[in-house]
């Protein structure tokens, strides 16, 4: 009796002592919140924290109300759903890979891909395509092969003409290219190929080497210093390569006109609002995700070469033409290559990610071997394997049920792992292995069930060992449970209940309302002068908009755009500026914006009621927020919700 009491008062001060580090803010049903785990999430949607009272218990509400809808989602059974289990374990892998590495390596192969961003490779190459489980004579086949076109190359001959002659490169674009594939640098080709071309000196021709395409041999042509990252706008005529002469022919003359504007002064972003071509780009001032070293981001060559030219922020190219059509390219910034120190956290996420993370992984499975005392029995255990493994596996045959004994393969840690586990494994990753000798065949995948189960061991433990992890595996679980809940209780509810999505408006018909709005016909023009001419144009009964436009623009499609419908009197810039001094027929030309415009007014509709079609999407909102608001009333009273305000408001202190 005196020792479950004294078993019991060491649990008090241990928990006591635990509450003083790390006390509880919240509790739900009786489950724990943490404040590290509350001050974790504040801080993370927080740029700029306060800890004053008033902004703690503000934020302490979104964050009960989330906690709630999460309590509730595990109530009705949402983390069993066998499709958001899958989906949390594949989250879990995801993050679990940079605790699976090891770090010494991890680190050499960080500072070796850093290393290779301060250069850029100018590379050719051959390919030979080979599937993953090509058989060993295929495989071999596909080597030799390149071994010859290699000596045809050492022999005199030039790389463009043997990856282009028929036993040569089966790279789609070689016809195109003849195998170049222009500068690159670290992380922009696979590893392995990335691996080849930097090992290659200029002007060698590399051994054959494999990647998950094939095989390939690589010329290096040149080396240089990396060019740095640029920042760059384009304004785009769109001119596929495939499109027809005329069609390029008019391209190249809009384009030729519009860089004769800028070199009279207009503005670049004016104009890439007006023309360009390019929808992600031309709503923004033509900006363009950053391109060159270390980006992720790869410019065609015509346009990194222009691009690069130009010597200082704000200069702009003349027209550049590329397989998408002609550009003219301004630059607004370049920086050189960021040091190791400001690139080591976005290296090393590349790093975890690419075939890199093999190496680290396969050190670190030898690494756990060692720490958790690694007994292997397989000698005995994997006979009963090579004699009955045989072609027909290859076919998935093989049934893990033929096979019931429970011998010990291996032992880590004192668990031990067992023959009837490696069967199972057999059974579900037959696809994957090659045609070769049964026991090569076994053996490899011995291996590779092996250090996927010595790393599933250690992934079980991560949480225990890693607070960081665990939190991000709460995270997840969290975001994935609320996401699922709020999708059938309010999101798609709303959608689906056509009825309640009718009554609620019929309830609120005057939150939406049309403001004063014309029916008009709108000719935006480039100048006062041609908008004179579209007035005078206006005037003849018998043409069309269409016709208008076309004599406008005979002299540049650039002259002259043309809109119809109907548009808020208030909310629309062009017409706002008119100031109410439209009316119905030819109004007079006005200027907004640097524009000229001519407005043709059919029909003036006064402010009145939207019809539910008319204002389906806002309705659809609205009556998400009140089925939100209606479900939360009800999920309150279904959980135990107790806050610690002492522990709440010490955060900060």
């Amino acid at each position: 009796m005196n020792k479950l009491i004294a078993v019991a008062i060491t649990c008090m001060i241990t928990f006591a002592g635990f509450s003083q580090e790390d006390p509880v803010i919240m509790t739900i049903d009786g489950d724990p919140i943490t404040k590290s785990e509350f001050l974790q999430i504040y801080l993370k949607n927080n740029d700029d924290p306060k800890y004053d009272q008033g902004s703690l218990d503000e934020y302490m509400e979104l964050f009960k109300k989330f906690k709630l809808k999460v309590a509730e989602a595990e109530a009705l059974g949402y983390d069993t759903i066998p499709r958001l289990k899958k989906e949390l374990a594949g989250y879990q892998k995801t993050l679990a890979r940079p605790y699976l590495i090891d770090s010494t390596k991890n680190e050499s192969l960080v500072r070796e891909a850093y290393d290779r961003t301060l250069e850029e490779i100018h590379a050719a190459h051959i390919l030979i395509r080979l599937e993953s489980n090509a058989t060993p004579a295929d495989t071999l086949k596909a080597y030799n092969r390149l071994l010859d076109l290699k000596k045809r190359i050492e022999g005199g001959e030039s790389f463009e003409a043997v990856a282009k002659s028929k036993m040569g490169s089966e790279d789609p674009t070689v016809q195109k290219n003849g195998g170049d594939l222009g500068y690159f640098t670290a992380f922009q080709m696979v590893y392995q190929f990335e691996d080849a071309a930097f090992t290659t000196p200029v002007g060698g021709v590399s051994n054959p080497f494999r990647t998950r395409f094939g095989y390939h041999i690589l010329k290096v042509i040149d080396r240089r210093p990396a060019r740095g990252t640029m920042e760059a706008a384009h304004l785009m005529i769109s001119a596929r390569s495939d499109a027809s002469e005329n069609e390029i022919k008019n391209a190249e003359t809009k384009i030729n006109e519009l860089y004769e504007m800028l070199e009279k002064g207009e503005s670049f972003e004016e104009l890439v609002g007006k023309y360009s071509d390019d929808p992600s780009s031309n709503g923004k001032g033509g900006v363009l995700p950053q391109f060159g070293t270390g980006t992720t981001t790869r410019m065609v060559p015509e346009f990194t070469k222009a691009a690069f030219e130009l010597k200082n922020d704000g200069d702009y190219s003349k027209p550049v033409q590329t397989d998408y059509g002609f550009h003219i390219i301004k630059r607004l910034s370049w920086k050189d290559v960021d040091s190791f120190d400001e690139l080591k956290k976005g290296i090393e996420k590349k790093v975890s990610k690419d075939a890199r993370s093999v190496k680290t992984q396969a050190s670190f499975v030898n690494k756990l071997k060692k720490e958790y005392g690694f007994k292997s029995k397989s000698a005995k255990g994997l006979k009963w394997f090579y004699q009955n493994i045989d072609s027909t596996y290859h076919f998935g045959e093989f049934k893990a049920s033929e096979y019931s004994k429970k011998k010990v393969l291996f032992k880590l840690d004192k668990k031990k792992f067992r023959a009837n586990d490696f069967a199972e494994y057999l059974e579900k990753n037959y696809r994957g292995a090659r045609r070769e000798d049964s026991k090569i065949v076994v053996d490899k995948q011995y291996k590779l069930w092996e250090d996927e189960a010595i790393l599933n061991y250690e992934e079980s433990k991560l949480a225990d060992k890693y607070p960081a992890y665990k939190a991000l595996i709460t995270e997840y679980h969290d975001g994935i449970l609320l996401y699922e809940v709020m999708s059938d209780k309010v999101w798609n509810k709303a959608m689906r209940d056509t009825t309640g999505l009718k009554a609620f408006y019929e309830s609120n018909a005057n939150d939406y309302q049309w403001g004063e709005r014309i029916d008009a016909e709108v000719y935006e023009c480039g100048t006062m002068l041609l908008a004179q001419q579209t007035g005078k144009l206006l005037e003849i009964d018998s043409l069309t908009s269409t016709d208008i436009v076309k004599a406008v623009n005979e002299s540049s499609s650039l002259n002259v755009k043309f809109r119809k419908g109907k548009f808020d009197t208030t909310k629309t810039g062009f017409i706002a500026s008119a100031q109410g001094n439209l009316k119905k027929g030819v109004n007079e030309i006005y200027q907004h914006d640097g524009k000229f415009y001519v407005v043709v007014v059919n029909d003036k509709l006064p402010a009145g009621p939207k019809k539910f079609d008319e204002a389906k999407g806002a309705i659809t909102s609205d009556y998400q927020n009140y089925l939100e608001k209606e479900w939360m009333k009800e999920i309150e009273g279904n959980h135990d919700i107790v806050i610690n305000k002492e522990a709440l408001y010490s955060i900060g202190q």
